[in-house]
């Protein structure tokens, strides 16, 4: 077992909880230039305008106007006058024992959410959150015990991905360099295809070739099943697709998923198979968390592999992260590879993933906001001595 953790903990002021002045952060081009013509930016120059201080903020990461240098006196002042640009804070920073980075993060209103990041080899993996709490009520996910509080907005979202750059110093590398965050994963809190519209526009921006400059093929969007926004997301994003699956009935489905009783696995699996841009090169992942005696079975491996039967796809065997109070167990290491193998021979990739950042909660099902934990225990504290 990992020794205790002492979190690397990052306190800054408190931000005015009411933002007085628009937030630049998640506005698209054509609301920057709405934005700049109505503060009085001549026509002519409105594209030259939001083309600085869109690198300004997006390939160099500025927070203030006033380093923005090759602007105008005149027009820093104007800006800072009737805009800023702000970004959440930074509540408590966590670093695993495996280098993984667990991001608590304090948004307008007061609430949290949580971003991670996970070092590799040959890649880094930021897992970014959109929306505060879920809906789904997933039981063998963590974050779907906590009750959704709102979606996040375009800035907050692609907010996550600017205070992670900000941590690794990843600022102003020279072209060339290997980036720390190669890869953007919409799988923390929250159900992105609940937050379609926001999701969009925060990863329009990551893929703007002049801003974060992510290729598309380098976001995941994962989704339990939110089929009616499954096209869309592809026609209006293109980003790559991940399936929360996890069971191969309807009747499990139906507990482990419970978005599966509005829109079935036939359902679910005919919008895979209309996924824009699917092919051998782009293939859908389908994500399936391995639970002890529950869909673990040989059986339940070979109806997996005839149920996507002609959907290009590769299967993450995920062992399940268990967290306090969670109702199932991880199935046995030797469950899971036979699983792997019936799959594999089949003719799937099947990867195992290796549990990361356990040791912080940082692991794939375990985020849920600080403040909500302690609210459960302070709660279950006063339960248990009777005040």
């Amino acid at each position: 077992m990992s020794a205790p953790i002492t979190p690397d903990l990052v306190t800054v002021p408190r931000k005015l909880e009411t933002e007085v002045k628009p937030n630049l952060i998640g506005l698209s081009r054509n609301a920057l230039k709405t934005a700049f013509a109505d503060i009085g930016t001549p026509e002519k120059q409105l594209k030259m305008r939001v083309n600085q201080v869109w690198g300004w903020m997006y390939q160099k990461g500025a927070t203030q106007f006033d380093t923005m240098t090759n602007l105008s006196k005149d027009f820093r002042a104007s800006l800072a006058e009737h805009f800023q640009i702000i970004r959440p804070e930074i509540v408590t920073r966590q670093i695993s024992d495996d280098g993984t980075r667990k991001y608590l993060l304090r948004i307008a209103g007061g609430h949290e959410v949580e971003a991670v990041y996970i070092p590799e080899a040959n890649r880094g993996t930021l897992c970014i959150s959109s929306q505060i709490g879920c809906t789904l009520t997933c039981p063998f996910c963590h974050t779907g015990t906590q009750k959704l509080v709102r979606n996040l907005s375009a800035g907050e979202i692609v907010s996550q991905i600017l205070i992670a750059r900000d941590d690794l110093g990843e600022w102003g590398k020279p072209a060339g360099d290997k980036r720390l965050i190669s890869n953007i994963v919409l799988m923390g809190m929250g159900e992105p295809l609940y937050n379609t519209d926001n999701v969009r526009d925060a990863m329009l921006i990551a893929m703007d070739n002049e801003g974060i400059s992510l290729s598309r093929r380098r976001i995941t969007l994962s989704t339990s099943g939110v089929v009616p926004e499954i096209i869309r997301a592809g026609t209006e994003i293109g980003c790559m697709l991940a399936i929360s699956f996890h069971a191969t009935t309807d009747a499990v489905r139906d507990k482990l998923v419970p978005i599966n009783r509005k829109h079935n696995i036939a359902e679910l699996l005919q919008a895979c198979r209309d996924y824009p841009r699917l092919s051998n090169s782009e293939r859908i992942t389908f994500e399936y968390v391995m639970l002890k005696g529950v869909n673990d079975s040989d059986a339940d491996a070979r109806r997996l592999v005839k149920l996507i039967a002609g959907i290009p796809a590769k299967i993450n065997l995920i062992p399940f992260n268990p967290w306090p109070g969670s109702p199932y167990e991880r199935s046995d290491w030797e469950r899971i590879e036979a699983f792997a193998d019936i799959v594999n021979d089949a003719g799937y990739a099947s990867p195992i993933r290796t549990p990361r950042g356990e040791d912080i909660m940082a692991a794939c099902g375990q985020l849920k906001s600080a403040t909500e934990r302690q609210r459960k225990s302070a709660k279950k504290i006063a339960q248990e001595t009777g005040m």
